[in-house]
């Protein structure tokens, strides 16, 4: 029977114990447990239950029972509790890397998981972050000069065991890896290449240097990109390295200039030679022409003049003339059996004519035109010839 329940004798089952009088009161009236005393009791029942308690005291059993019920709990709140401290999440960008009693176990993905306490040490691992480290340092080119040289590494984390358990320190590792890679590069070449159009090609061999060194140590470390923020030369010969730059950038604007001008020149130069070309094929094809024109044409009159001979003997002879007269406007013609030549004005002859002739072209016979002409300068030859026989 429980010492508290009704109709028993609750005053001599106190588990307690506590009978006593304390303080002047009455055996009858029960205050508070000594808590001395409860502490010695709860020792005595813990050191039963290891096997090292007393045994045979009155009340035992009972409070043996209370006692194993509490370690139970406690227990059981006790194992509860460490499997609560395993609960733990991963974000989509982690991983985690799981030892097990010290020793590589697995490496688990993002989202929630468990694993013991203190037996797994679990170490989270983010794999996407895009990290970065810069390195500066004074460095001997291929022609034995000094350069200063900034960079840049970006690098992320591609292999998590190894960069937790391979290296002890993966970064610092990076760093002596970078220093090194980046002065082997620098010393293979010359200064003009790094101050100028080789930044590029630079940081692409020192990537690859760098992540050959990364793959032989095992840091599980990818690089990115490398780049060369500045390259310069040293600052107490920086003024003379700029004027030299200075000149550098001037000669590289003449010839500039001077590619312009020819790319103006020679398209040029190269039509007025495609025209001339084309101006001498079209000449040649013109005399080509002409040349056969005027041999089909001399096989015309050819017929023609077998045909009747005096007609186109006339006829050869006046187109001549009027060809002639045309192109002159003066004609000087020697007289038989004088000693002066005849001066022949025909643009003054011409302007007695009408004045739509003149207008039209003064310069211009038409075979009536000639005709008279002719026949005008043969009367005035006549009477010449007559006065001077009249004369004699």
């Amino acid at each position: 029977m429980s010492w508290n329940e009704p109709g028993g004798n609750g005053n001599n089952q106190d588990p307690w114990g506590g009978n006593n009088n304390r303080g002047g009161r009455n055996g009858g009236d029960q205050g508070p447990p000594d808590l001395d005393e409860a502490l010695r009791k709860l020792q005595d029942k813990l050191n039963s239950l290891f096997g090292g308690g007393k045994k045979g005291r009155s009340g035992g059993n009972g409070s043996g029972k209370g006692g194993g019920r509490m370690v139970v709990v406690v227990a059981v709140a006790a194992v509860l509790i460490w499997m609560g401290m395993g609960v733990y999440t991963l974000d989509q960008q982690e991983r985690g890397v799981v030892l097990r009693l010290g020793k590589y176990h697995e490496t688990v993905g993002p989202g929630l998981q468990w694993n013991p306490p203190l037996i797994d040490i679990v170490t989270p691992i983010n794999v996407t972050r895009v990290r970065t480290r810069d390195h500066r340092a004074l460095m001997l080119t291929k022609d034995e000069n000094i350069v200063d040289v900034e960079m840049t590494v970006q690098y992320v984390i591609s292999d998590t065991e190894a960069f937790v358990l391979r290296v002890r320190d993966p970064e610092a590792s990076l760093s002596h890896a970078a220093e090194s890679a980046l002065r082997h590069v620098v010393g293979s070449t010359d200064m003009h290449s790094i101050l100028t159009q080789g930044r590029d090609a630079l940081s692409i061999q020192v990537q690859e240097r760098l992540q050959q060194y990364m793959n032989e140590y095992n840091t599980g470390l990818q690089i990115s990109k490398v780049n060369i923020k500045e390259a310069k030369a040293p600052n107490q010969v920086q003024n003379a390295f700029d004027d030299v730059i200075k000149a550098r950038e001037d000669e590289q604007r003449v010839k500039n200039e001077a590619e312009s001008y020819a790319n103006g020149i020679i398209p040029e130069a190269r039509g007025r030679a495609q025209r001339m070309l084309e101006e001498a094929s079209a000449y040649r094809e013109e005399v080509i022409a002409r040349a056969q024109g005027d041999a089909q044409r001399f096989t015309a009159l050819l017929t023609e003049y077998s045909k009747a001979p005096d007609v186109t003997r006339e006829r050869l002879y006046l187109d001549t003339m009027e060809k002639v007269l045309s192109e002159n406007p003066k004609i000087l013609i020697d007289v038989e059996g004088g000693n002066n030549m005849m001066y022949l004005p025909l643009d003054k002859l011409l302007q007695n004519r009408s004045a739509a002739a003149v207008v039209q072209d003064p310069l211009r016979l038409d075979s009536d035109s000639l005709r008279e002409l002719t026949e005008q300068v043969t009367e005035q030859i006549r009477q010449r010839q007559a006065t001077r026989r009249e004369g004699r």
